[in-house]
């Protein structure tokens, strides 16, 4: 009896694994196919028709296909559909994945996505800026308009076919034209949840301002110049022409009630240019004072009247979304006229009256005193004393004698103020040393002062040094918020960055 209830006992088993194997399936044993949804990874559940399921997505969002005038929506990134063969009874309805859908994602449309990558810098981590279209076309027109709002269409036209006259006595060529990000443009299926450009000039707005936020604009009123209206903006001429890329010369007639753009530009992109230039640059005339015993006590002259010089100077250099970099490299040079000192004769105790000139804006100051270049020549001014974008540059930025090249006293005088602790190349946005880098102020007497900024750290004057016109004070660097080699040179009246007041340093030359 025991051997019969083991061997039924055998058999049961056998039995029951026999079904585990097979499968048991009481309600249906023949197999259907179905199809498991999954979004991002998890699963939703199973459907009986794909095809059901891709029409509903589609025909219930009508409102972004009229939205973005697409005739198809898509399920959202992370959707994924696989067939299986199943005895499985737990099939639920396409509208029923649908809503689940719905409520845990978005649905995307057809287009592109543009990546733009800024590399990281020594000060600034990497930034990734996405951009989606649903048309390339729509990125590439944008991006051309970006070009041509900082570089002449005719320019870059002849650049990009390799037609550029060459330059013969004046002119300038462009050598290279690059980004500096990493674009990347590939087609995507973009969630409607995104911001998605459906045409060029809100896209171009945006890589400009970076916001589509509408910019500021002026009306033109009766009397208004581009340069009255680039002054009421806190513009330089120059920004306001990258503004308003139809108007290439200071002098353009303007018409009342047009509208100009006048804001301040946060550009997504960053357009190089490296340019190749010869130009006649004027070289300031410097200035020296006599006593003549002859001359009634007090009284001046000018026995020689000053002439300013001219260089034919061949430079290359940068420029940065339509600004030109500070760094200058001087390939040649040619002397056209050779600068004429201006001479004072001035009776005994002679005492130089001072007075105002003008504004702010173009702050002249006359001294009445005679003063010396501050560096070698010839040199070029990449800013001068003036508005740049929104702030206001107040002094000049001297260029092109060469990183490490000697830095003059304008004047005779004393050091009061010194700061040698940046390194030698800084970048642009640094604040060491109050963003000019290292630096020295002289106090000229008369409480005229004048300062040297973005030097190297090896300063040859310490606080209390006596200096004479012309001693070497300093070596041109590129220290503090700087783009490339070059003196910072600003003229105070009282104590600079302690209650002087800044003027345009060309009082002193002319």
């Amino acid at each position: 009896m025991k051997k019969e209830i083991t061997i039924a006992g055998i058999f049961t088993i056998l039995i029951i694994i026999l079904l585990t194997v097979v499968g048991f399936h009481p309600q249906n044993h023949t197999p259907r196919n179905v199809y498991q949804v999954y979004l991002n990874g998890e699963k939703l559940g199973l459907v009986e028709d794909k095809e059901e399921l891709l029409n509903l997505i589609n025909e219930e969002q009508q409102e972004m296909k009229d939205l973005y005038h697409v005739s198809q929506v898509y399920p959202p990134n992370g959707f994924d559909i696989e067939e299986y063969v199943t005895y499985n009874e737990n099939v639920v309805s396409a509208n029923n994945i649908y809503q689940k859908i719905k409520d845990e994602s978005d649905f995307t449309v057809e287009g592109y996505m543009i990546t733009i990558t800024k590399p990281k810098t020594e000060n600034e981590s990497e930034k990734v800026t996405n951009i989606y279209v649903l048309d390339d076309a729509i990125y590439k027109e944008a991006e051309h308009r970006f070009i041509t709002t900082f570089v002449d269409e005719d320019t870059y036209n002849a650049y990009i076919t390799n037609t550029q006259e060459p330059i013969k006595d004046v002119g300038s060529i462009v050598n290279h034209m690059e980004f500096e990000e990493k674009i990347v443009i590939k087609k995507a299926y973009i969630p409607v949840k995104n911001k998605i450009f459906t045409n060029a000039d809100e896209l171009t707005q945006y890589l400009l301002y970076g916001t589509t936020e509408p910019g500021q604009s002026y009306i033109v009123k009766q009397g208004d110049t581009l340069s009255s209206i680039a002054e009421a903006s806190k513009l330089n001429v120059r920004e306001l022409m990258i503004l308003n890329p139809k108007f290439r010369s200071e002098n353009a007639v303007l018409s009342i009630g047009d509208s100009l753009a006048n804001g301040i530009i946060n550009p997504i992109l960053t357009l190089y240019e490296e340019v190749r230039s010869t130009e006649d640059v004027e070289q300031a005339f410097t200035k020296l004072t006599v006593t003549d015993e002859n001359m009634k006590s007090g009284t001046s002259k000018v026995t020689q009247n000053g002439v300013t010089g001219l260089e034919r100077i061949t430079q290359e250099y940068r420029i940065k979304n339509g600004e030109r970099t500070q760094e200058t490299n001087v390939i040649s040079k040619v002397t056209i006229r050779e600068a004429v000192q201006e001479i004072t004769a001035v009776g005994p105790r002679y005492s130089p009256s001072s007075n105002f000139g003008h504004g702010s804006a173009g702050g002249y100051y006359s001294t009445g005193l005679d003063w010396g270049w501050p560096t070698k020549t010839p040199y070029v001014i990449t800013t001068n004393y003036e508005m740049r974008w929104g702030s206001f540059h107040n002094a000049l930025d001297i260029s092109g004698t060469g990183f490490g090249s000697p830095i003059y006293a304008a004047r005779d005088g004393t050091v009061v103020e010194t700061y040698n602790a940046c390194a030698n190349v800084g970048w642009y946005g640094s604040t060491c040393g109050l963003s000019y880098g290292n630096y020295i102020v002289i106090d000229h007497g008369n409480n005229y002062y004048t300062m040297y900024a973005h030097l190297k750290t090896d300063l040859q004057v310490g606080i209390g040094s006596r200096v004479s016109r012309g001693q070497v004070i300093a070596y041109m660097g590129s220290s503090g918020s700087s783009t490339g080699a070059h003196l910072h040179f600003g003229f105070a009246v009282g104590m600079p960055n302690h209650g002087g007041k800044w003027y345009n340093p060309w009082s002193l030359y002319q």
